[in-house]
């Protein structure tokens, strides 16, 4: 068996839900709130430039590894710093529950 070399976990992340809370009106308003905070590996994969709404615009993938935990999917995002990466796959690579990996984008305003 591999062991998890946790050494590499250097990037600290907030794991963030999402929230809705009634805004009084008879509608719903929409946020974020921080669950944990944790450490793990962050890879850029991969940045494309695009044309959108007349505006260029770029698009950031990451892979993100941390030790396993069952309460991760796709509804959460991390945010590192300053940016906010969308969480857009889960998955255990070698079904241990050893470890996580996740495809995510980030998201820039």
């Amino acid at each position: 068996m591999t062991r998890l070399n946790v050494s590499a976990f250097r990037d600290r992340l907030i794991i963030e839900v999402r929230q809705e809370k009634p805004d009084g009106a008879g509608g719903v308003k929409r946020g974020w709130t921080p669950s944990a905070t944790i450490w793990a590996a962050v890879e850029t994969l991969d940045a494309e430039q695009r044309f959108e709404a007349g505006q260029i615009g770029q698009r950031l993938t990451h892979r993100v590894t941390l030790r396993y935990r069952d309460d991760l999917d796709t509804t959460q995002r991390f945010r590192r710093a300053g940016d906010v990466l969308a969480i857009r796959g889960v998955r255990d690579p070698d079904g241990q529950k050893r470890r996580l990996i996740c495809a995510c984008e980030e998201l820039r305003p």
